[in-house]
Parts: structure tokens; sequence; C-alpha cells
């Protein structure tokens, strides 16, 4: 697939949803959808997510899997159409990016118990010291 902005990308998406609900009398999943494109499954689940949260698209999860729905197509026109998709690239650089931060945090947190774990143990040897000495 050619490397297309995310508006060119958002009308082929709706147009995908629109034919196959007229071919098959029903609502599509992603996963009809990407066949239809040759999207890969990760990049169609990836714009339908965008899609939904800026509500062009409606996904409804159900028994019978997620199925795609048009909601407000008028607002494709406000996609700006030189702007390109973020890449999933960039989006698992951004996850990698959250998860080395977090993972920082747990070190620092366990690094900051061991270090109070620490100096409780060296109080209660010296309170115990005290009582043996006291004897």
């Amino acid at each position: 697939m050619q490397n297309k902005d995310f508006y060119t990308t958002t009308h082929l998406i709706v147009a995908a949803i629109r034919v196959h609900e007229h071919q098959n009398n029903a609502a599509p999943s992603v996963d009809d959808i990407c066949r239809s494109l040759s999207f890969s499954l990760e990049q169609g689940h990836f714009i339908c997510n965008k899609l939904d949260e800026i509500e062009i698209i409606e996904i409804v999860r159900g028994a019978y899997g997620a199925r795609l729905f048009i909601k407000d197509h008028l607002k494709i026109e406000e996609i700006p159409r030189a702007e390109k998709g973020s890449s999933l690239r960039e989006e698992i650089e951004k996850f990698q990016n959250t998860k080395k931060d977090f993972e920082q945090k747990i070190e620092s947190f366990q690094a900051e118990k061991a270090e109070r774990q620490k100096t409780l143990f060296a109080e209660i040897e010296s309170r115990l010291r005290q009582k043996t000495d006291a004897k």
C-alpha cells in the first residue's frame, strides 16, 4: 500500500464500509475492511480506532465481534488533507517510551521500598541489641 494521507485513508475506510454493507446487507468487521483494502489487521484496527475517537465511524462490539458503522461522514472534511496520519511506528515508539517511564517509576519505588526496609531492619536490630544489653 502506498503511504497515503489520513484524509484519503479515511475516505477509503468509509467507502469500504458502504460497499460491504451494500453487498452483504450487514455491517462489516475490521477484518472485512482490511481484506478488501489490503491493509494489515494492525493498521486497520489503528485507523478504525482513530476514526471512532473522532466520531466518523462507530465500532460496536457485540457477541459476534466488533462491527463498523458510519456515524458522521461529514467530519471527514474537517481532517486536513496534507496531514499524514501518525504511523504505527510512531505509536509503538510512544508506547515504548511510556512503558520505559513506567518501568523507571517501578524501579525507583522498589529501591525506595528496599531502603525503607533496610532502615527498618537496622532500627529493629538496634532495639534488640539495646534490650539484650539491658538484661
